[in-house]
């Protein structure tokens, strides 16, 4: 018997398949370490985690597998994401690249899937690109909290890209106003506030849309996706807008934009950050 069998469902080969796949996980904070520990539960593989950051105190309220010792220790989410795949996977490849994504931009390319976890508008908006060159598909989450007279509303988004579908302007989660707002904070995202249980609901979501890639259980798996979270309401839907972009040509990227193997996103990274 084994440890997959009640998920035999989804196909024959599914557990090979799985074994076989290559994820790339950009971001190990609270949503980004919720898709890692379920990804290794259903058994992928191979991994390439990558994270500048070591933990803090304040991630203790949503990191998957940080501990009091990591804070202390300051211990780096790459390794925390790696302990936790270890610790349910017995044989696992994992590249653990404590840096910015884009330093690493050549193994991302060898990834089946690329899954975003990032808080930057900017950063979200260079991963939908290299994925479009690269003809990556690409799942990007996030979240974030609202101010509505004397309460609060807690949203989010997941979102599905496969090349040739719509981009992430196409769906409104990066757009120009977003875009200068972030360079006037000198591309800091900022600390935007956080809870356990929308990252690990929008990660789940995300790992669903990730299975469906590579083991589709149905005869309705999609190219695209785009799921918008009303924490308030505790409802995950599909956009009602998207659903007039989903059969159109995506209009903010030109046909020859995609699949070129010249691109190197790590110059656009050292453009913007000053350096040559």
């Amino acid at each position: 018997m084994s440890k997959h069998d009640r998920q035999s469902f989804l196909g024959a080969t599914s557990e090979q398949d799985l074994k076989r796949t290559k994820v790339g996980v950009i971001g190990l904070g609270g949503g980004g370490s919720h898709v890692v520990q379920q990804l290794a539960h259903i058994g992928v593989g191979n991994y390439v985690l990558v994270d500048p950051d070591t933990i803090s105190e304040t991630n203790l309220n949503r990191l998957v597998g940080g501990t009091l010792e990591d804070v202390k220790r300051r211990t780096l989410k790459v390794e925390i994401a790696a302990r936790v795949v270890r610790a349910v996977v017995a044989d696992v490849n994992i590249g653990a690249h404590p840096t910015h994504w884009q330093e690493v931009s050549q193994e991302l390319q060898t990834c089946d899937v690329l899954i975003g976890c990032l808080d930057a508008v900017t950063a979200k908006d260079q991963l939908d690109k290299f994925c479009r060159r690269f003809l990556i598909p690409y799942i990007d989450i996030g979240m974030d909290v609202h101010k509505i007279g004397d309460g609060f509303l807690i949203s989010g988004q997941v979102a599905l890209i496969t090349p040739g579908s719509p981009c992430l302007r196409c769906m409104g989660v990066v757009t120009e106003e977003a875009l200068v707002q972030e360079a006037r904070n000198y591309g800091a995202a900022g600390g935007k506030p956080q809870v356990v249980w929308p990252n690990g609901l929008l990660a789940s979501a995300a790992v669903g849309l990730f299975t469906q890639l590579i083991c589709p259980w149905h005869n309705q798996a999609r190219g695209s996706a785009f799921l918008e979270y009303d924490g308030n309401k505790g409802t995950l839907t599909p956009s009602k807008s998207f659903a007039f972009l989903a059969d159109h040509a995506c209009p903010h990227f030109h046909a020859d934009e995609a699949g070129d193997p010249l691109f190197d996103i790590r110059h656009a990274h050292q453009r913007a950050h000053g350096s040559e």
